[in-house]
């Protein structure tokens, strides 16, 4: 690189006094700050070294700061800020998964400092971590003990290693799934060191099955509820029931994971024919593994419900530190419980709420916003019917009849509008069908369609 060139490229000193930069300092401190800046200036470095022409010092500067500013607004863009979820996914992944009720909201703020997580308030003692949760999950599904971890993918790798590590443990082969980022049972069963046993064929499985293949080396039998999939059709496979018969008959423990973690069988979901704790335990599982960020409508947590002994083994395993419930999901997950304890999940959990909005409250929403959105440039509003889903691993095959807002642009892509709607603050995300997006609002939080409205004007302009 010549000399010449070199002069165009300013001073990290010389960048740090102008004031847009000093503005960056204050809010973000100096070592992000530095280290964005000196990757701007390493990224001028190499444009000028490509052959690109700036006209002066003054110019290098200006585009280093804008470079500088892109990199930092990106930063706060990319925090865990609020979204309006219009994906029509009703348990978004991406998005967070179940949204809390106004209760477990305030019992994290409660619990933000110092809380009542691992002592007794009567003895003063040591407890473990979760025993407030234990006496809504007994009466709430009839287990004997509780153990609450981080996720059900940690409950899964916990209760195999603790409890099955060398063994075999037998599992349906239609069962044998991947949930989210490429995470396989199969590696689970690795990571846990445990033999995976596999049984039967992938559309029908007998009770037969297991017992023929149970030997000296099995330990136990999985049922894994295929909650992100449906085999339709010739199928066949046994209850968790005759599961739990048949492993304590030979001597086996039989766990089941019902995955979306719904506490009892509730009105609401009855259509989607999804698992319940109560009636697995009901019906002799020794353990019962769900999640709390589904169909509970809670936080994220991996919860094990079952038999006192097996729990205080898992409760005692080096794993369950690791991957314990930190305090602001424990208190979330508190909150909801008690939501569920006196009834009122109907009234309270948004995603119950979101469930039970019927088609014509839907509609009158709709073309409350159309009307107050009004005309945009280059942009046309259309009420369209929608399928909307559960999502999150759960109640896979059952559509939800919805309603959605369609954006139609004369002048750009339906991409690029979905991408100035997730980029705003507050964001929009919803979803791209046959060019145009979709506003799709069973997933849209009613008290947010006043905010929907505004941001729609503010991030596609009159």
């Amino acid at each position: 690189m010549s000399d010449d060139i070199r002069q165009l490229i300013p001073s990290m000193t010389r960048l740090l006094a102008r004031p847009e930069v000093r503005s960056l300092l204050a809010w973000f401190g100096p070592d992000i700050v530095r280290m964005k800046l000196q990757g701007a200036i390493e990224r001028l470095r190499q444009h000028l070294a490509n052959g690109v022409l700036m006209g002066s010092k003054s110019d290098s500067e200006q585009l280093v700061i804008r470079w500088l500013v892109s990199e930092m607004d990106r930063c706060l863009l990319n925090t865990p800020r609020k979204v309006i979820n219009a994906t029509g996914v009703l348990l978004h992944t991406g998005l967070g998964r179940a949204p809390l009720a106004d209760a477990a909201r305030k019992a994290i703020l409660d619990a933000a400092g110092a809380c009542l997580l691992e002592v007794n308030s009567e003895s003063g003692e040591r407890a473990y971590r979760g025993f407030q949760v234990h006496d809504f999950f007994e009466a709430l599904t009839g287990c004997e003990d509780c153990l609450i971890v981080n996720n059900n993918a940690g409950a899964t790798v916990l209760l195999l290693q603790a409890l099955c590590q060398g063994r075999e443990v037998l599992i349906s082969r239609s069962q044998l799934v991947e949930i989210g980022g490429s995470f396989r049972l199969p590696e689970i069963f690795q990571t846990a060191g445990v033999v995976l046993r596999e049984v039967g064929t992938t559309n029908r499985t007998h009770l037969r099955d297991y017992a023929a293949a149970i030997t000296e080396r099995t330990a136990a039998i999985l049922r894994v509820h295929a909650s992100n999939f449906r085999i339709v059709g010739f199928t066949a496979e046994p209850s968790s029931g005759e599961l739990a018969a048949l492993a304590h008959a030979r001597g086996l423990m039989m766990f089941d994971d019902i995955g979306s973690g719904q506490l009892f069988a509730n009105p609401v979901l009855a259509s989607f024919g999804e698992p319940d704790f109560r009636t697995s335990i009901t019906g002799g599982a020794d353990l019962v593994l769900g999640s709390g960020d589904k169909l509970l409508g809670g936080p994220q947590a991996g919860i094990i419900l079952g038999r006192s002994s097996l729990i205080q083994t898992l409760r005692h395993h080096p794993l369950a530190r690791c991957l314990r419930i930190d305090k602001l999901n424990l208190a979330a997950l508190h909150a909801t419980l008690l939501i569920h304890a006196r009834g009122t999940a109907t009234d309270e959990l948004p995603l119950y709420q979101m469930l039970q909005a019927d088609i014509s409250a839907l509609n009158q929403r709709a073309e409350s916003i159309v009307a107050q959105v009004g005309s945009l440039r280059d942009v046309t509003l259309q009420i369209v019917p929608s399928i909307a889903e559960v999502g999150g691993g759960s109640c896979a095959g059952h559509p939800v009849p919805s309603v959605a807002i369609a954006l139609h642009s004369s002048s750009t892509s339906a991409q690029t509008v979905a991408r100035n709607l997730r980029m705003h603050v507050p964001a929009i995300w919803g979803r791209i069908e046959a060019a145009a997006v979709l506003l799709d609002l069973r997933s849209v939080d009613r008290c947010d369609d006043q905010l929907l409205c505004q941001t729609i004007k503010a991030a596609i302009g009159r």
